[in-house]
């Protein structure tokens, strides 16, 4: 996924686009997302004023949920699960390791701007715990050898 700056027309035709969707805040912040890589500050009066919300309506959504970011990405994002299952089995020891090989703590991005660490609380994929998504393809069984694995297959392709 590649960032783009905020376009307050591109953003407003994304939501008029979605707005009359059932529950169209959900998908007009995902779709928003998706197009710029990030919810800009810019958009959320842009929201409410399509969706007739107050500004502190939609501000309060796209805070609550994690998946929403506030600022460009990094050139690739990795997302580490820490919920319970992936804790039992080295979760932890991997996240630690993640953290120090990309230089980045969860909810940043490197300094190089190559990497952005998110935490999520299950993919869902236990059974193969610990798991990983590296721009967007989930990953199990990772432990800090098969992240460097996977970190080093992204550097190759630079």
């Amino acid at each position: 996924m590649s960032a783009r700056n905020w376009d307050a027309e591109s953003g407003r035709q994304i939501v008029r686009a979605h707005k009359h969707l059932d529950g169209a805040l959900l998908p007009i912040l995902h779709a928003l997302q998706d197009h710029f890589g990030y919810v800009d500050s810019a958009a959320v009066p842009v929201i409410a004023d399509e969706l007739n919300l107050s500004r502190a309506e939609v501000h309060g959504v796209v805070t609550f949920y994690h998946d929403f970011r506030d600022h460009a990405p990094g050139r690739h994002v990795v997302k580490i699960c820490r919920a319970e299952a992936c804790q039992s089995v080295g979760g932890r020891e991997s996240e630690a390791h993640a953290k120090q090989r990309l230089h980045a703590d969860f909810h940043e991005t490197s300094a190089d701007g190559r990497y952005t660490l998110e935490p999520v609380y299950c993919f869902g994929n236990c059974a193969c715990a610990p798991a990983a998504m590296i721009d967007g393809k989930l990953h199990g069984r990772v432990t800090p050898q098969r992240f460097d694995q996977l970190i080093d297959a992204l550097e190759a392709k630079r």
